[in-house]
């Protein structure tokens, strides 16, 4: 089992130097002044960058840019079009099992999480800090620790589930956070299954950004389009801010028409660094 400590220290001063960037970009800052802004030589921050994205800073920033993005985004879209006409829309095909959704009754929701067990626990991730919990129907929730408010994330999941028995385990949780980035080829056979509460829109919505590609972003619109709403895109904006499963339900691969990447449950910035950091890897 992978030890995500490490990565997660890494992922803090990657975001400080993301966050310095953005506020300097029309000065063309130098690998100096970036390593300079984190505190570190210029050497010891490219270490760092490549050993958490696998790449150096210079190549990363390119998969965050406006011109990427757009980029991006044009082509993304067809890949879903070519997906929707292909008859692949079908809760069987998604992400070709990798994940699997386990959809609320309206009699579980009804009794507003009474009577389920779930286990909960804080680990380290490429990207901080997380939280993550689950039943024995599946994963429940995952997300990311904000400005390092433990007691913040654990409310948001308990007020989820306000009549749930909460017990944590961190070995369990673990596991589970440890599999989501670690890569297992055999991962195909044996899918993350979710067990989440949601509106039927809502559910579609979640499902829908499951066709998105790796290291690939579409718009709002375009998801909108996908499940036959296309007028409906700030519902669908507020569906996919409300997405219970980080990461594994992909809401940080939607961004705006005009290609800006902004507006993420747990931090723009983390966005970001998702964004650039799913493409690296691949590079």
């Amino acid at each position: 089992m992978k030890d995500y400590s490490q990565e997660a220290q890494d992922y803090k001063r990657i975001e400080k130097a993301i966050q310095f960037i953005e506020g300097n970009f029309k000065s063309q800052p130098s690998l100096d002044e970036i390593a300079d802004s984190v505190h570190l030589s210029k050497y010891h921050f490219n270490r760092i960058f490549k050993r958490w994205a696998g790449i150096g800073p210079v190549r990363f920033l390119q998969f965050i840019t406006l011109a990427y993005t757009k980029q991006n985004l044009a082509k993304s879209k067809s890949i879903l079009e070519t997906s929707l006409e292909a008859g692949l829309s079908g809760p069987g095909r998604l992400h070709d099992l990798f994940v699997t959704f386990d959809a609320m009754t309206p009699g579980d929701f009804k009794k507003q999480g009474a009577g389920v067990e779930i286990a909960y626990g804080f680990c380290d991730s490429p990207f901080g800090e997380c939280l993550a919990a689950k039943t024995k129907r599946g994963i429940c929730y995952f997300g990311f620790v904000q400005e390092d408010s433990r007691s913040k994330a654990v409310n948001q999941l308990f007020d989820k589930w306000p009549g749930a028995k909460f017990t944590e385990n961190f070995i369990s949780i673990n596991s589970v956070v440890n599999s989501i980035f670690t890569h297992d080829p055999t991962r195909e056979s044996q899918p993350f299954n979710l067990f989440i509460k949601g509106s039927n829109f809502q559910i579609n919505v979640w499902k829908a950004l499951l066709k998105i590609p790796g290291g690939s972003v579409v718009s709002y619109q375009d998801i909108a389009s996908y499940i036959g709403r296309p007028k409906a895109f700030r519902a669908v904006a507020s569906a996919i801010a409300l997405n219970p499963v980080a990461y594994l339900i992909p809401c940080h691969r939607v961004i705006a028409k005009s290609g800006q990447i902004h507006k993420y449950r747990w931090g723009s910035l983390r966005k970001k660094a998702i964004i650039g950091w799913e493409p690296a890897k691949s590079a």
